[in-house]
């Protein structure tokens, strides 16, 4: 007779720490890229983080989550009322994975999987908003981001993890994705290089210098994504076990070798390491590890991240030489960063530091392991599947978007400050000390009014929001 249903509070603590620090890594999202943006755009690149956390959550709750993981549907949706946000889930018996065989599953209540899987909902969304900083309409995001969350990262979420033809199966791919380089960094890639491309270039890109405008902000949101990764990474084992520690000590190896990867290129290149280059790699070694934290030993993540932080690092250029615009460089770093990950793992992916390689998945060894090419082909057919499905849909969506409703600001906010037009505030204040020149406003590239004040009469009422 099987045991009664048993929570394992050491797997429920682990997954609960590690939703709470994955969430975190939103809000350090928008630090980054806030700090890689314009000063009279930076509260709307990161409101485009916070409103993902608000939007995403609420749709994976009520079926987010149930196209993910519920009940599959011939390898390609779940079934969307499994797990319905109508529905509660509060029975001794509602652990996720439990069977009538293992009655406790993996010791975890369901809400707690949901959520863990919620916060990488959240934050895949967010990642593309980084390609379209200084000039979408923050209604045109919302839109976006509820369209292409429901037809591409749910959907493609359960054909990697939720029982879909990616993943393990009879007659299915057998693709290798341990924390998302599939699901959510190629896939976020793509789509963010469909929405670059029809929302059109800034005005004056690439002729003016639009350097980032707070380097320690890109610093402080580098080091927070790479905290919050190790709940991404090693919580994706989702249980306390060596290979937990693993992907832990993999994802630090990776991280830490891409830093130096990418600094290595600029010192070539420019005879100058920078600190934007620095969290850069950081990013880059954190996305290429996602994939293959679980699945490969930590010298081949060493490998990784060296070959990762070189390679984005010289990737970011390829929008000078195609001519779109990706302005925080989305594509250079999650697109071929993830696509490095997954493929790292068809070359050096081995069943003697994950035995689910092959007993769980049915996958095979890395090339390098004796396993030939049969993995290789796998993981790029995987991601050629993926970015297909997430380029087509999400440019229709932005398309769609731009035809309809308008998704890019009139261009005149664009070049006064998309801050102040979208969100009636701004992120500094950029008043002149005195009466000055506007100096502030010039080095912003906000333009002054140059209003004189008034001796006499009344102060006119202005929004606290708004800084000069």
């Amino acid at each position: 007779m099987p045991e009664a249903p048993t929570i394992d509070s050491g797997n429920t603590v682990w997954l609960l720490v590690s939703t709470a620090l994955v969430l975190l890594m939103t809000p350090g999202l928008a630090l980054f890229y806030g700090g890689l943006n314009r000063a009279k755009g930076v509260l709307n690149m990161m409101m485009m983080s916070f409103t993902a956390i608000g939007l995403i959550s609420v749709l994976w709750w009520f079926y987010g989550f149930s196209i993910a993981f519920g009940t599959d549907a011939k390898g390609i949706i779940g079934n969307p009322t499994t797990y319905l946000g109508t529905k509660t889930f509060l029975a001794e018996t509602d652990l996720w994975g439990a069977t009538a065989e293992n009655p406790s599953g993996i010791g975890v209540p369901l809400y707690v999987f949901m959520a863990f899987q919620m916060v990488f909902a959240v934050i895949t969304v967010a990642l593309i908003s980084g390609a379209i900083a200084d000039r979408a309409k923050i209604a045109g995001w919302l839109l976006f981001a509820f369209g292409w969350a429901t037809l591409v990262y749910f959907p493609v979420a359960h054909w990697v993890w939720g029982g879909g033809f990616l993943g393990a199966g009879d007659g299915h791919i057998k693709a290798l994705d341990f924390a998302g380089g599939t699901a959510v960094h190629i896939n976020a890639g793509a789509a963010a290089l469909a929405v670059a491309l029809v929302l059109g270039k800034r005005l004056g890109w690439p002729r003016e210098g639009m350097k980032p405008h707070n380097i320690p902000l890109v610093a402080l949101g580098a080091g927070l994504l790479w905290f919050g990764w190790f709940g991404f990474n090693a919580g994706s084992e989702l249980t306390v076990d060596s290979v937990a520690g693993l992907a832990f000590i993999n994802t630090q190896l990776a991280t830490a070798a891409a830093v130096l990867g990418w600094i290595v290129v600029e010192w070539i290149k420019d005879r100058k390491p920078t600190m934007v280059g620095a969290s850069s790699g950081a990013i880059a070694g954190l996305v290429a590890i996602t994939p293959a934290c679980g699945f490969i030993a930590p010298w081949a993540a060493v490998l990784l991240g060296l070959v990762a932080g070189a390679v984005c690092a010289l990737a970011v250029s390829l929008k000078y030489k195609l001519g779109y615009d990706d302005s925080l460089d989305v594509v250079g770093v999650h697109f071929v960063g993830g696509w490095i990950g997954s493929l790292w793992l068809g070359l050096f992916a081995t069943n003697s530091v994950n035995s689910a390689i092959t007993d769980a998945i049915g996958a095979s060894d890395g090339l390098f392991y004796g396993g030939g090419i049969t993995q290789l082909g796998r993981q790029a057919l995987a991601g050629l599947i993926v970015t297909v499905w997430s380029f087509g849909i999400a440019w229709l969506i932005a398309f769609a978007i731009d035809k309809t409703m308008g998704f890019r600001v009139r261009s005149e906010d664009e070049v006064s400050g998309i801050d102040i037009a979208e969100h009636a505030e701004s992120g500094y204040d950029l008043s002149p000390a005195g009466g000055g020149s506007g100096g502030a406003f010039a080095m912003a590239g906000i333009a002054s009014s140059g209003a004189k004040p008034v001796a006499d009469g009344p102060a006119e009422q202005v929004t606290e929001k708004v800084a000069g």
